[in-house]
């Protein structure tokens, strides 16, 4: 199929496992892009969690795809991390994680059926702990907001721009609440 013929001409999607404390910090980015963004026709920003091969019709539909996640590096906890292309694959079948597996196996389905996206970026902080537990880490929390923030210009980069919702601006105010916070996510 050529990506001319693909319904999703970008796909944001945001994985890992809420359950172990930093790994949830793909998901908790997509609800709050989805919270604080207008998405404009031909993206899908989809929350994949660890759903792992399930996932495939929508990455083998997808023209370009920005995968968010916590990515293990040398690189100290809270550091931002970008990977695209033939880089991607290793680095998910190398880090530990719990839903690894999951993510290398959609990759590498997608690449054998000769889907895989046009463009392939991931997107992502490195982690301090993937114990279980709800919350995430102090210094991996702090970057989320830039996390999404880079989200937002590397979708902007491959030409689809997401708008800050104009009732953003009073959930950003200092002594605001801030549901998905409030939520843990």
């Amino acid at each position: 199929m050529t990506s001319t013929s693909r319904p999703i001409r970008l796909l944001i999607l945001g994985l890992g496992n809420l359950l172990c404390g930093d790994d949830g910090l793909g998901a908790a980015a997509i609800v709050r892009l989805k919270a604080r963004y207008e998405i404009p026709d031909g993206v899908s920003v989809l929350d994949g969690g660890t759903l792992g091969l399930a996932l495939l019709p929508y990455l083998e539909d997808a023209e370009k795809a920005i995968l968010v996640d916590a990515i293990r590096t040398d690189d100290p906890p809270g550091s931002h991390v970008r990977l695209d292309g033939d880089d991607i694959g290793p680095a998910v079948a190398s880090r530990l994680s719990p839903h690894q597996v999951g993510v290398a196996d959609l990759l590498d389905a997608a690449r054998w059926r000769g889907r895989l996206p046009d463009v392939l970026v991931l997107l992502g902080l490195v982690p301090k702990t993937l114990e279980l537990g709800l919350h995430r880490s102090p210094r991996v929390e702090a970057q989320v907001p830039e996390l999404i923030r880079r989200i937002v210009e590397e979708a902007r980069g491959l030409g689809f721009t997401l708008t800050l919702r104009r009732d953003d601006e009073a959930l950003a105010a200092p002594g605001s609440l801030d549901i998905a916070r409030a939520l843990g996510l």
